[in-house]
């Protein structure tokens, strides 16, 4: 009888270590820069997860003041279920924040492959300001307990927010929507920005929660973006809003 409780011991162990696992955040930019696909479930991930400063960096913008370097991403990014405790950057600026600079750098990321962060938990703050999305990108399920920043993001295929948790600021402003966008069953406890954002497409807000101010300031809507069952408990601006090209306000935006 010990002897089958050893053995099966044994073979449930490397289940509970596969569980709990670390993975350095530096070890995945090494895998991206050997051109290595990222597929990493059930783990946490330490460290900040810095895509902008790739082996691959080029000056891609520049005018005399202004210097842009982009890193770009060739291979398929997939995490399931995993924790990041440090900040993950698509986007970085080091003189944010500063007053009177003459000069601004600025280091950004673009995805050519797949991206998924599913069923994943922000510890800190995430964001892929001006980023290129030019494949399928999910990150359904998942929770920011931090700031997340999409804000003038490129979507090129319908991205996939189902599900997910805002704790803190979600920002989406000035990002032009593709197709079959999914806000469904969504849930911001934090400010959400969409102001100028244009959901020209069909798309779902369906069952989302906005519980916190909501800002959707020169949105623009279509009548094939579903809001049903969309509720809005917080403040909310709606200000120059349309839908099918008038203006709208929210009561006919989530009864439509």
């Amino acid at each position: 009888m010990r002897t089958i409780i050893s053995v099966l011991l044994l073979l449930v162990m490397p289940a509970i270590s596969f569980a709990q696992k670390t993975v350095n955040a530096a070890s995945v930019i090494e895998s991206i820069n050997n051109n290595q696909p990222v597929l990493i479930k059930d783990a946490e991930i330490t460290g900040t997860l810095d895509f902008t400063n790739l082996n691959n960096k080029k000056l891609e913008r520049t005018n005399s003041n202004d210097k842009t370097y982009i890193s770009t991403i060739n291979v398929p990014v997939t995490f399931s279920n995993c924790k990041f405790t440090g900040k993950v950057i698509g986007y970085y600026n080091p003189d944010n924040g500063k007053s009177f600079i003459n000069n601004s750098t600025v280091y950004n990321a673009n995805f050519n492959a797949g991206v998924n962060f599913e069923n994943c938990s922000f510890q800190d703050d995430v964001s892929f300001k001006y980023s290129v999305f030019n494949n399928k990108t999910s990150f359904a399920g998942s929770r920011f307990n931090e700031e997340a920043e999409f804000k003038y993001t490129s979507f090129k295929n319908g991205p996939v927010f189902k599900s997910v948790i805002f704790k803190e600021e979600a920002i989406f402003k000035y990002v032009d929507f593709p197709a079959n966008f999914d806000f469904s069953n969504t849930v911001f406890e934090g400010d959400a920005d969409f102001k100028y954002a244009q959901f020209k497409h069909a798309g779902s807000f369906a069952g989302a929660s906005f519980k916190d101010d909501a800002n959707f300031k020169y949105a623009a809507f279509v009548s094939a973006v579903n809001l049903k069952g969309a509720s809005f408990s917080g403040s909310n601006d709606f200000k120059y809003t349309t839908l099918d090209n008038h203006q709208t306000n929210m009561h006919e935006l989530v009864n439509k």
